[in-house]
């Protein structure tokens, strides 16, 4: 049997995303709903560093460290070991140790498990150098396993559709400047919120349509330019999530008195997005956001950014003798 193991480390920067628009369709025969979805990479990052090691284990640190799960259900660890699982025939794995420095808001709608998941793919294929996964494949397992994570191996802005995981990118110039507000201990269960737009959908009887992407946000995106987006951003599952988390409408308000083009809550929640036209403008929001509050915590960002990338690599060819090979 060959082997592949290598000894060193490697380390990859994976950004969190925010919605601009999610148009969510019927609820379709597979449980997820048809989704229409205009993602946008924010430099919100998360660290990720894997190693060759005897076992299978994940660390986490950083400010939202203690809502992390360290054990098989953290999605990085899921996505290293079905990389692992897509090795050639004949070729051995070392485990390995992944740290994550968490930084992206925890349950937050900017989909840190998912970047982390994302960050770890590209780490583990250099770091066991899998040349023979090409990016199709990676995209492949990425979507497996979760439908932001094709999106955040790339970042930019891009069209998701299906259930999130059929990415398309969008062609825009620019960037545009945002202030995130992260609710301290707001934590939304997406399933819940789907569960709630569902609910409020039905109590109306509301017949919802096929979603598809807004061509005026298309336009707007090309130029970057604040204001025309601004009046087109779209969350069907706003009004679910501020259902369970009313205190979103308060800093929605709060947001657009203290001068933002615009808010939305991103994904299923609860961080809200604000946009604004300038740097200058997001320091004078993220200030009066915390004088006014309600509390949380406060980011400045601009996208779009890249997705995953690595951004250090000391892989080098094994010293000593190999470790058992992973299983599957």
């Amino acid at each position: 049997m060959r082997s592949a193991e290598l000894s060193g480390v490697v380390c990859c920067r994976v950004p969190g995303k925010i919605n601009l628009e999610l148009a969510v369709g019927p609820l379709r025969d597979d449980g997820y709903h048809e989704l229409s979805t205009v993602f946008h990479a924010v430099s919100v990052y998360d660290r990720i560093t894997v190693q060759a090691a005897t076992s299978w284990s994940v660390h986490v640190t950083g400010p939202y460290a203690d809502r992390v799960p360290t054990d098989d259900s953290n999605l990085a660890l899921v996505a290293a070991k079905a990389l692992a699982r897509r090795r050639p025939r004949g070729i051995r794995l070392t485990p390995v140790r992944i740290d994550i420095d968490k930084q992206i808001p925890v349950a937050g709608g900017m989909a840190g498990g998912s970047a982390d998941a994302a960050g770890t793919l590209v780490a583990c294929r250099e770091l066991w150098g899998l040349d023979h996964v090409e990016n199709d494949l990676l995209e492949e397992i990425a979507g497996s396993l979760g439908s932001d994570i094709p999106f955040l191996l790339h970042g930019g802005t891009a069209i998701g559709s299906g259930r999130g995981e059929q990415v398309t990118p969008v062609l825009a110039r620019g960037e545009l400047h945002w202030v995130l507000w992260a609710g301290e201990g707001l934590g939304l269960s997406t399933p819940a919120v789907y569960a709630e737009c569902d609910r409020l959908r039905a109590e109306r009887g509301e017949e919802i349509p096929p979603p598809t992407p807004s061509g005026e946000l298309m336009q707007a995106l090309r130029r970057m330019d604040a204001d025309a987006v601004a009046g087109h951003l779209r969350n069907d599952l706003q009004e679910a999530a501020i259902s369970l988390q009313p205190v979103l409408a308060e800093v929605l308000q709060a947001g657009r008195e203290l001068g933002a083009r615009a808010g939305i809550v991103s994904g299923s929640g609860p961080t809200v997005a604000f946009l604004v036209g300038s740097q200058a403008e997001a320091i004078d929001l993220s200030v009066g956001l915390a004088a006014r509050g309600p509390a949380g915590d406060i980011l400045r960002a601009i996208g779009p950014v890249p997705g995953a990338q690595l951004v250090q690599s000391r892989a080098t060819a094994p010293a000593g003798p190999t470790v058992p090979p992973v299983s599957g």
